[in-house]
């Protein structure tokens, strides 16, 4: 049996930037553990499977290790297959997924995404939070679906070498640290061990949690944001009562196949 897959490197204008995400269009669903297996042989952040429905796509994600509820770039870059590679022409897609319904539209600024916002809730700081920062101190530590650390300014965030072995043994998807940009509205870095996925390039859905916190703290609805990691990537974002609306590009980097042998 063959699958088709592409690989495709989201919220970037340029190759080699942004998130790199495989999208492998189904007929049908197959067996979890397969679509487990393909992820942990790809080998990046998330592979994304999905299949057509009576209305739109059901779409779902799968790190290396786990499937997860809500991921951005995959997101995006599935939209991009459909659009670019599969003929896919109507103005909006929906994709039904474990996070309820998500709407992505091409627009000239590229693929706009309709995702439910995570409101923040600022907690004590663990022990196991402050081993993680080796000793930096955090202005702020919230808590949505990741751990969100606060640090004084961009400098300290693009520094950070964290603990990542304390880290792994935390509770949540992971660990999102942030700050005021110098020249954009914020940046951020995003940390998930425990999901075999040291540092994220570039996370949609922690923008889902980010964006509303810096909207709250700026005093306004629409944000460009800089994740700084190593490939880095720029999001426009933009607060909607409770949707955070992600605006990014893409840029195809493979096409392949994908062959496997079902069990009789």
């Amino acid at each position: 049996m063959k699958l088709r897959i592409y690989q495709v490197d989201a919220f970037a204008n340029d190759l080699f930037t942004g998130n790199p995400a495989a999208v492998v269009p189904l007929d049908a669903w197959l067996d979890d553990a397969l679509l487990q297996n393909i992820a942990q042989e790809n080998n990046l952040s998330e592979t994304a499977f999905f299949v057509k429905a009576e209305i739109g796509f059901e779409l779902r994600w799968f790190t290396p290790k786990d499937e997860v509820d809500l991921c951005g770039h995959a997101t995006l870059a599935t939209a991009h297959v459909l659009y670019e590679h599969l003929g896919y022409e109507d103005e909006s897609i929906s994709f039904q997924t474990r996070s309820g319904t998500l709407e992505v539209t091409k627009t000239a600024q590229g693929y706009s995404m309709d995702f439910p916002a995570s409101i923040l809730e600022e907690i004590p700081a663990s022990l196991a939070l402050l081993g993680g920062l080796k000793q930096l101190e955090p202005v702020q530590v919230l808590a949505a679906f990741d751990y969100v650390i606060v640090l004084q300014n961009e400098q300290q965030v693009r520094a950070l070498k964290p603990d990542l072995d304390t880290w792994r043994k935390l509770d949540r998807r992971g660990v999102v640290v942030t700050a005021q940009g110098d020249n954009v509205d914020f940046v951020s870095r995003c940390f998930f061990p425990k999901l075999n996925v040291d540092e994220d390039p570039v996370t949609g859905s922690a923008h889902c949690e980010l964006a509303p916190y810096w909207a709250k703290k700026l005093g306004k609805t629409q944000l460009c944001a800089t994740q700084i990691s190593q490939r880095s990537g720029t999001l426009l974002c933009e607060v909607k009562n409770e949707r955070v609306i992600l605006i990014g590009s893409a840029v195809d980097y493979m096409q392949g196949e994908i062959s496997y042998k079902i069990d009789s």
